[in-house]
């Protein structure tokens, strides 16, 4: 368990946080979770409530089944967290350092999807003509930091 805070936040800016006392990170398999993140799993942390600060607006909850509530940012959509009878996960992805969040173990392995063994093993594809269109990008998305509003005013 780590007990330096970390900070966060949806795509869009609109919600910010602060976490301390963070516990195991961990992917989740189960078909709840990859629709939730609109992925092949559920990336997250274990939270204590009790250090968490929600510093800039507040999720909002979709109730996901008869124990589990879903925290996501109602204006992009961010999936943020995962709320139970017994505590509170933050999403990984949602952190402005993710990297620092390596998960330890795998939940529902059983309903993985069938390939996501093989996943990397698969070719890489770097280079044109991906560099170019990326190169191109002017994110409009909330950098990995506190800010004191956002977005910025423009120029």
């Amino acid at each position: 368990m780590s007990n330096d805070p970390m900070s966060g936040g949806c795509q869009c800016g609109a919600i910010r946080f602060t976490a301390g006392k963070l516990g195991r990170p961990s992917i989740c398999h189960c078909r709840m979770c990859q629709k939730a993140f609109g992925g092949f799993f559920g990336p997250f942390v274990s939270a204590d409530q009790a250090h968490l600060q929600w510093t800039r607006g507040a999720p909002n909850w979709f109730k996901s089944s008869n124990k589990v509530h879903r925290g996501f940012c109602q204006r992009c959509g961010t999936p943020l967290a995962y709320r139970h009878s017994g505590g509170l996960e933050l999403a990984i992805g949602a952190f402005d350092h993710p990297e620092k969040l390596e998960p330890q173990v795998q939940v529902n392995h059983s309903q993985r999807l069938p390939w996501i063994d093989r996943l990397f093993e698969k070719p890489v594809v770097e280079g044109e003509p991906y560099q170019s269109f990326f190169d191109s990008i002017e994110s409009r998305q909330h950098p990995d930091h506190d800010t004191a509003q956002w977005p910025e005013e423009e120029k």
